[in-house]
Order: C-alpha cells, then structure tokens, then sequence
C-alpha cells in the first residue's frame, strides 16, 4: 500500500492526539499568532517556541496542500520541490505532495543558488516551496527556473511578489482527500545525494520503499503508538525522517527540535517525554563532554522514560557508545547504516540486542541481503575486505536522468554501496571506509574509518579525520587532522606517542590540530579537508585515473 495510507489510518485510530511538535528553544517570541488550522501553544519560557498539531490536523492540512496543487495543474507523475528548514509545516507539505500522486523533491537548506537551479533542473521540479530564509537564494534564480517552476512561499512575513503565500492558499482548499489512486509501484519521490564529489544526484524511489522503510524501522525498534521520537536531523534526509517513518507505522508522536545544543536536547528529551532519540555523533559526543565536565547535571533532567539512543550516518567510534552507556545505563543502543540510495537507515543495523558487538555496523537489516564482492564482483570469504552491495524493496529505481550513473552501481538488482566492509565469523559486519577514501600507501592499503575509530578513544580528542596526502615516494601518506576537546591540552607529539599501539603502516605519518568540518547529516566533509590541506590533488588524478 503506498505511505498515504498510514496517515488516513492513524486519522482513525488516533485522530484527536498531537503527533507533531515544533520546538525552537532560540526564537524569543511567545505572543500568539492566528491559525486557522492549528495553535500556537504560548510557552511561559521565552526561549521555548512551540507548535503541536493532533493526527486530524496534520491529515487536513497535507489533503488542502494536495487539492491546491491539483488546482494548480499538480498531477500524477510531476514534481514538487521542498526548500524548507525543519518546521510544523514540512510533513504536511510532504504528505500533501505524495497525496496528489507527485514526487516529493526535497532539497538540502544548505544548496546555494547554482545548486538550487541544478537541482531543479535535473529532478524537472514543476512546482518549488520554500521558506524565508531562502527567498534571497530564490531570488537569484528565479528569471532562469520561474518560468518553469510555480513557486510557494511558506512564512510569517511578507510574501515575496513572485511567489503565492502557503497560508492564505490552502486556508481556502477542501480539506478532503483528493481523488487520486496510488499503488505501491507508483513513483513517490526524489532525494539528492550529499554531493560530495560535486553536484548532487537525484534519486528516485517508489512508494514501495518509503513503505519498507517504515516496516524496516518498526521491525528494529519496536515503536508504538505511546512513543515520542525525538527529530533533530534535517527532514530533507532520508535518515531523520525514516527513523521517524517507525513510530509513524504505529501512530507515535515526532518532536521537531530547531537547535543541537546539549542543552536544547536533553531539556526537550525531558519535558516532552521523548523516548527516543536520534542522534548524530557530535551531537553525542556534545552531550558526553558537557556531561564531564559538569555543564550539564542528568539530576536536572527527566530522562527516566528514555528507551533508545540510536546513530547512524556516518561510522561510530566504540569508545562513544562505551561512554554513553555509562551515563545511560538502561538505554538500548543501535547502530544504523544506510544510504539515501537505500531510503535510508536500516538495510544494516547492529541490533539493540547486540550491544556486545559495538564497532560493526551490524547484521542485515529486516527484508534486506547482502553480500561482500572484490573488484570483479565475485563474494569474498569472511575477514576479506570488500565492496559492501545490498538488496531489498527499498533500493532506489535510478538516479533520475542519469543512467550511467545509475549503471554503475545498481547491477541484477544489487545496490553497489562504494563502503569497503568485511564480515567476521560470526556474520557481523565492519565497515572499513569509503571506497573512494582508502589511502595507497607504499603499496599498502590503509583505511582512515580504523585510524579514525582509534584516535577517538583518546580521552582528550573531540573529533578526527583522516585523509591521504600526495607523497613523492610512497604515492600518498595518512593524515590525521585532530580536533581536540575544549579546554584539554594535547600536542602533535602527544598523539604521535599514543599511535604507537597501532601497526607502524596505520600511524598517521602528520598530525594537524583543527576543526573538523561535518555537514548537516553529521558526515565529515573530507574533500573540503583535501581542499585545504593538498590532497584535492590527489584525488582529481585518482579521478582522471
């Protein structure tokens, strides 16, 4: 059945419960506002902006935002873009697109203008809604796509003059459903990769895997009608809003939290009852480290009823878990890996009962396969390294308008992942690194995830990555850049002296102290550190390769 009918369903079973928050723990506003379809709950802290909506209203809004764009010429198979932060609005938006039998086109905040255009030129956007903070962005190209491209403004100010206003609009839209039959093989959106080797793809799914993500994250986590899931990552990534896909299967409350401060996370863990969390590891990591040195006092916070901490998006250090594990003794913990090729989190997961294999991404998720192949895609034996390839329902179709691309990673059905992984004896699996990332050097293969997941556990390191420098006698080096902990001391010399547990090929041959740079789905942005310390060298020669 396609994911619309979950929320007709939930409508019936639960219609009058709120299922959606808004937080903004930042915006100083308390004064209320006049909506026609929901309230604004006034806080009686300042700091603490807050919106909630019942399952009725959410149903209701998503059925007026599909009959306007059916009013608009909206219709079955055509495209409608997302450029919003995270808000009350973003899931209705959503759902009202899918309802229409369009593609849902839900863009990175973080695009630029040039992003923006190509974005939408390659996914054929007919129909583009963005919020406030885009409208200068938009702006900019709007004489190159606007023709094109009916543009919807959802915001409290002024509605720029190019655009028509979301509130007034679908104030005056019937609130029933629209008319339009969807079946599981209909297409139901397009996501783009994180374009990390330049502009992004666009990755077309069907309905059929935005409802085997909800089955697959239900199955993992057991999610029922009385849990509240705790949803900070952007919406526009299939991570956040898939997790949230299980507790939507089962008619559980999101909590849209605007902020990552520890802080922020842990009052609003407390005073909304959340009982799971989602987080990415330097949100993790913040937590722990404000923990430690008595910035934040657990004795402060109800956080009885939390259940589940999981991560996922990018590898996990041990020592994080370890650690958090003390804190939260009575958590369960999961590790999940995915990719937006595979809708997301959940093709491979470590389980919540196997925290004894901390460090493996874990076991293939529910309804998935995997196997491990070499470079002529024939399977290697357990504690052979490889290319990690994965196949179930929530493979993508293709990258849209692109079949080369599309060729080169998805064969018989198989969704080639580019992560280097291998299995242990006991079918677990451990992720190596990217393929693109393994560092050749003097002949060795060298895999910065280990290196990584090592320098972590070092009691004064916040966060590390490890890149390959062009080197004129053994082709590239390992370099680690280290960012330590506020207000800890640790020199070059200091990590140097603690990599000597390593193998002497795995130690970092140079040591750099610094930021290091994550994107909003918490994944390090290594070619800006190839940019900036001289391997964007190597890799456009490995490219041209």
């Amino acid at each position: 059945m396609p994911i619309t009918h979950i929320l007709e369903e939930n409508c019936k079973k639960f219609g009058d419960k709120v299922c959606l928050v808004e937080i903004n723990p930042e915006q100083k506003e308390t004064r209320k506002r006049s909506y026609k379809e929901y309230a604004l709950i006034e806080q009686t802290d300042a700091r603490y902006f807050r919106r909630e909506i019942t399952w009725n209203v959410f149903n209701e809004k998503a059925n007026r935002f599909a009959n306007l764009l059916i009013n608009r010429g909206i219709k079955k198979g055509d495209k409608v873009g997302i450029l919003l932060m995270n808000c009350i609005e973003w899931l209705p938006i959503y759902f009202g697109i899918l309802k229409t039998g369009a593609l849902a086109v839900p863009y990175n905040f973080r695009f630029t203008a040039s992003e923006i255009q190509y974005c939408s030129r390659l996914s054929e956007v007919n129909v583009l809604v963005f919020g406030s903070e885009f409208i200068t962005r938009i702006e900019e190209i709007y004489d190159a796509v606007g023709e094109k491209c009916h543009m919807i403004y959802v915001g409290n100010e002024l509605c720029p003059s190019f655009a028509e206003d979301y509130k007034d609009m679908t104030a005056d839209m019937p609130s029933t459903p629209p008319a339009v039959e969807l079946t599981d093989e209909d297409y139901a959106a397009i996501y783009f990769s994180s374009g990390t080797t330049g502009f992004p793809k666009a990755i077309l799914h069907k309905h059929k895997a935005l409802m085997h993500s909800c089955r697959v994250e239900q199955n993992h986590h057991g999610q029922t009608s009385e849990d509240v899931f705790l949803c900070i990552p952007p919406l526009y990534h299939t991570g956040a809003k898939m997790h949230w896909f299980g507790s939507f299967l089962a008619g559980g409350k999101a909590v849209l939290l605007k902020g990552t401060k520890p802080e922020y996370i842990l009052k609003t863990a407390s005073d909304e009852r959340c009982t799971i969390l989602w987080l990415l590891v330097p949100w993790a990591q913040d937590i722990l480290f404000a923990l430690d040195s008595g910035e934040l006092k657990l004795e402060d916070y109800q956080l009885d009823q939390l259940r589940l901490m999981h991560i996922g998006a990018q590898p996990v250090p041990q020592s994080l878990v370890k650690k958090w594990l003390s804190y939260f003794p009575n958590h369960q913990y999961d590790t999940n890996y995915g990719l937006s090729e595979s809708i997301g989190p959940g093709c491979v997961h470590l389980g919540v009962e196997n925290v004894h294999k901390v460090g493996a991404i874990g076991i293939p998720g529910y309804g998935w396969q995997i196997k491990i192949v070499d470079e002529h895609g024939v399977e290697v034996e357990k504690g052979e390294v490889g290319e990690l390839c994965v196949k179930g329902d929530g493979v993508m179709v293709c990258y849209y308008n692109d079949p080369k691309a599309t060729n080169a990673v998805l064969k018989d059905g198989w969704l080639f992942t580019g992560d280097m992984a291998m299995q242990d004896p006991d079918g677990f699996i451990y992720l190596v690194d990217r393929k693109k990332d393994v560092i050749i050097s003097g002949g060795e293969n060298i895999y910065p995830v280990q290196i990584e997941d090592f320098l972590s556990s070092h009691p004064d390191v916040m966060d590390v990555a490890v890149i390959g420098l062009p080197d004129s006698r053994l082709g590239e080096i390992s370099a680690a850049i280290v960012q330590i902990k506020e207000g800890h001391s640790c020199t070059e010399y200091d990590l140097e002296a603690f990599c000597r547990q390593l193998p002497r090929y795995k130690r970092p041959r140079k040591f750099i102290l610094a930021d290091v740079p994550r994107n909003a789905t918490g994944k390090i942005e290594k070619p800006k550190l190839r940019k900036i310390y001289g391997g964007d060298k190597l890799v456009d020669a490995q490219n041209k390769a």
